[in-house]
């Protein structure tokens, strides 16, 4: 019998190697048999084939080469083919050569694309190929030598893409860089084997992650009675591409994401495990120190007859406490649902940890305690217009939050929270504990699931508690304060909740009535991101409070005053303040979201009864003999810029009176500009000396050395008041004119010794006090002095004036300097020639209080006033 086999396998070989020689020798035309080997791929995928082209080849198997292979689809599913492959090796069996049949044992497809179709009715077309299977009478792939039938062959795939299709539409999501393989394992048993990349083919995705998939199953009529085993790892993924995979948005979310799944039975009645994992969980824009795991089991059964999941049960560990879901559930718009869901001492420093990666501006040292439990249900027994119905209440017991650098604690024993889906009304009306009514105004909630808690009592440093009431769901949160409180506590509490406050130091109280509301995410784009920062909307009405700015010397003290925080802008309307020494009445608007200042315009409109120079400069900073007024805009050290060299402010300011040192103005309005650290004074309106005043100035305080430049009118002024702010009364009369000056320099010193400009003056019914042109005559009357005057180095030239007088017209010229010395001569005019004496030039030299007037022709003699 031995023999009898060794001479039976003797005359295989011999005729595979005769086969083989005249293959050579003979080389058959190849385009006769591309009929013979679509038909051999056809009767193992059930479905028509196309090939372009064959070339035999023998090393280091036997088979063909064939190019552009068409695995054609069932018409039912669409006209595109099943799959496509530009190249395809097709190995031979040698045994059905002997047999006189061509047996395909193995297909390998470089860079294949298949198409996976599920028709409206939800059959797929690779249903069709596992129902044949079971009619099907092929051997299993690595069959025996002696085996007749054909075998099932061996398909693998490299490099391939896999799409879905719904009907005619193709979907955007694809699989890349397929890996996969096909088989029959045994006489009953198919295999399958997947490795690929999921994308989506209208945006660019990277690390989605890698999928990997084994299975097999059994021979069935059907595929709902197939028995199948499958396993699936999705491995690599990274959340926010993945939920930009799902929902066509990155949401802002970043962590490795980990599936494992397993399928065992049939469809009609088939065991699903799953365990999920996120790590290093956290939101984009927030740095992730340590890690922060969310991870979750679930078994269940699910039914492809009812579409159903019949005893879900998941379960999470947080803590020492527990999270469950248990129930049945439908498939995404199935609309069936019966969950309960409960939370079984699940610890509040775990929520917190989890908040601090959601919730952007929490403090890192931010400490909690406290214990939450609740027992929750959705239920949904078909299509409804308002979808599942939530209920269910839970607690946070002995809660406490607190922080190191904010400075501040919040307690609360009990906070009571319901689930529900019903839409929170703006107003509800709540009783505490003992009994007293207590008005909560409540965001409304969006119609989604949410959570609504409270009321709570929040202390704010007053000796009733401010109550605070809110909601929480999915895509946001809201709350609502109303009550007394510190100003200083309240800022420090919002700090520790992670809420927009302002940085500066306050103390006093205020009677609020606030919303505050945000979203947990978003879509990013680019560089932009779709999560916005909490908005506190509401009033507050400010008492006796006291403002510390950084860059002025004293705080702002607000005696009352009425904040409207908008949606857009806050405002800041009834003001009654003091600053500088001042009382300052009026409003104040700063539009919402700037952050700091220089980003955002404050707009104003100020009043003050009284005004005075000197106080406004210690206010905002100045010491004597070391800075000016004028430097309240520019820091000595351009490291830490000041509060206001960065502001940007536009406004009108109007002042019953102002003082300049000994000079009074009144009724003094104007329009301000600020634009970091430049100023723009437009219609400088005032009454000033007896007269008025109009003009524009501006003044850079950006540089080193401050600039300023103006010009304006005076009408109607009273010389007379300028003498008495001089302290000396050399002139009187009344005078008006046009300026222009620009001046540089930290001081006054510098200012005036830079300084130029020039004037042109008209002057009426004035006397110049110090000045007599004749022995006999006493003060210089002036009827008209008209004429320019020009400033430059510290001194005014006086050009070609014209002054006119009881004695005579004269024309006026020379110099004086800031130091009141005096270098001028009036010549008396051409057309005046006076009876007792001819032409005359006076020299006025001297000081402006004790000038010397002399003659140059020597029949007149002029001399000082006693």
């Amino acid at each position: 019998m031995k023999l009898k086999g060794f001479l039976s396998k003797r005359r295989a070989v011999t005729a595979a190697v005769v086969i083989l020689l005249g293959l050579f020798l003979v080389r058959p035309g190849v385009s006769r048999l591309k009929a013979r080997i679509a038909n051999s791929i056809s009767q193992a995928v059930a479905r028509p084939v196309e090939i372009g082209a064959v070339h035999l080849r023998f090393l280091p198997r036997p088979g063909f080469d064939l190019e552009n292979l068409v695995i054609c689809e069932d018409p039912a599913f669409g006209a595109e083919p099943m799959l496509r492959a530009p190249e395809v090796t097709a190995v031979v069996r040698l045994t059905s050569l002997i047999r006189g049949r061509l047996d395909v044992s193995r297909l390998e497809l470089t860079e294949p694309s298949l198409n996976l179709v599920r028709r409206a009715d939800g059959r797929w077309n690779w249903e069709a190929l596992l129902e044949r299977t079971e009619r099907t009478p092929l051997a299993p792939t690595a069959k025996s030598k002696s085996e007749a039938r054909p075998g099932f062959p061996y398909i693998e795939a490299s490099s391939g893409r896999i799409n879905f299709k719904a009907g005619q539409e193709k979907k955007p999501y694809a699989l890349l860089n397929a890996d996969f393989a096909l088989w029959q394992e045994s006489e009953n048993t198919w295999g399958a084997r997947l490795k690929a990349e999921p994308l989506r083919t209208d945006m660019s995705l990277s690390d989605a992650g890698l999928l990997l998939m084994n299975g097999t199953w059994l021979r069935a009529g059907s595929l709902r009675e197939t028995p199948l085993q499958f396993s699936l790892e999705w491995s690599g993924a990274q959340l926010g591409q993945l939920t930009k995979l799902v929902s066509g948005n990155d949401k802002g979310w970043r962590g490795e994401v980990r599936l494992e799944a397993t399928l065992n039975g049939i469809p009609a009645a088939m065991r699903v495990a799953v365990d999920t994992s996120i790590d290093n969980f956290h939101r984009y824009d927030i740095s992730s120190t340590d890690g922060l795991r969310l991870a979750a089991h679930c078994n269940g059964r699910y039914s492809s007859v009812e579409g159903t999941m019949h005893e879900v049960f998941c379960s999470a560990p947080v803590g020492n406490g527990m999270i469950t879901l248990h129930g049945d559930t439908g498939l995404p718009g199935g609309h069936r649902v019966d969950l309960a869901l409960n939370l079984e001492s699940v610890p509040v420093s775990a929520v917190a940890q989890l908040a601090r990666r959601a919730k952007k501006n929490l403090p890192v040292d931010l400490v909690s305690a406290g214990i939450v439990q609740g027992n929750f249900t959705v239920k949904e027994e078909g299509a409804s217009p308002r979808g599942p119905e939530f209920q269910g209440r839970g607690e946070i017991t002995n809660l406490r939050l607190q922080s190191a650098t904010t400075k501040v604690e919040f307690a609360s024993a009990s906070v009571p929270f319901v689930l529900s889906s019903k839409r929170v009304g703006p107003h509800s009306i709540l009783k505490g504990k003992a009994g007293h009514l207590l008005e909560a105004e409540v965001l409304p909630a969006p119609d989604e699931p949410h959570i609504e808690y409270g009321p709570v009592p929040v202390a704010l440093g007053r000796p009733m508690p401010a109550q605070a009431r809110g909601w929480v769901a999915r895509s946001g949160y809201g709350l609502s304060i109303r009550g007394d409180g510190e100003v200083s506590h309240t800022l420090r509490l919002a700090s520790l909740l992670g809420l927009p406050a302002i940085k500066a130091v306050v103390e006093g109280e205020a009677d609020m009535k606030l919303q505050i509301a945000g979203s947990w995410a978003g879509n990013i784009s680019g560089s932009s991101s779709g999560f916005s920062l909490p908005r506190v909307n509401g009033t507050a009405q400010l008492h006796d409070v006291h403002a510390t700015l950084r860059g002025v010397n004293r705080p702002v003290e607000i005696s009352s005053a009425e904040l409207q925080l908008l949606s857009d802008e806050v405002r800041v309307e009834k003001l009654r303040a003091k600053a500088g020494d001042a009382d300052w009445t009026g409003s104040v608007v700063l539009p919402r979201g700037c952050g700091i200042p220089g980003t955002c315009l404050v707009r104003f409109n100020l009043n003050a009864e009284e005004v005075s120079l000197s106080e406004l400069s210690k206010w905002l900073g100045a010491q004597p003999n070391q800075r000016r007024w004028y430097q309240m805009l520019r820091s000595e050290e351009r490291t830490a810029p000041m509060f206001l060299e960065n502001l940007r402010a536009s406004g009108k300011v109007s002042v019953g009176t102002f003082r300049i040192h000994n000079i009074v103005a009144e009724r003094v309005s104007a329009a301000l500009d600020l634009e970091r650290g430049k100023l723009k004074i437009s219609e400088l309106r005032g009454d000033v000396l007896g007269g008025k005043h109009r003009g524009d100035w501006q003044a850079d305080f950006s540089a080193e050395s401050p600039t300023y430049t103006g010009n304006g009118i005076l009408t109607g002024i009273s010389l007379g008041q300028i003498a008495e702010a001089m302290r000396d009364p050399w002139i009187t009369g009344t005078a008006g004119g046009t300026y222009q000056l620009s001046a540089s320099g930290a001081d006054s010193t510098a200012f005036w010794k830079s300084a130029e400009g020039e004037l042109q003056f008209d002057l009426r019914e004035g006397v110049l006090a110090h000045i007599s042109l004749a022995r006999d005559e006493g003060p210089l009357r002036v009827g008209r002095w008209q004429g320019m005057m020009r400033l430059q180095g510290a001194k005014i030239e006086i050009e070609k004036g014209e002054l006119v007088s009881s004695a005579g017209a004269y024309e006026v010229s020379g110099s004086a300097s800031l130091g009141r010395m005096l270098d001028l001569k009036l010549t008396r005019g051409t057309d005046v020639k006076p009876e007792r004496v001819g032409s005359q030039v006076y020299s006025i030299t001297g000081t402006l209080a004790e000038p010397r007037v002399t003659l140059t022709t020597p029949e007149t003699q002029a001399r000082l006033k006693p």
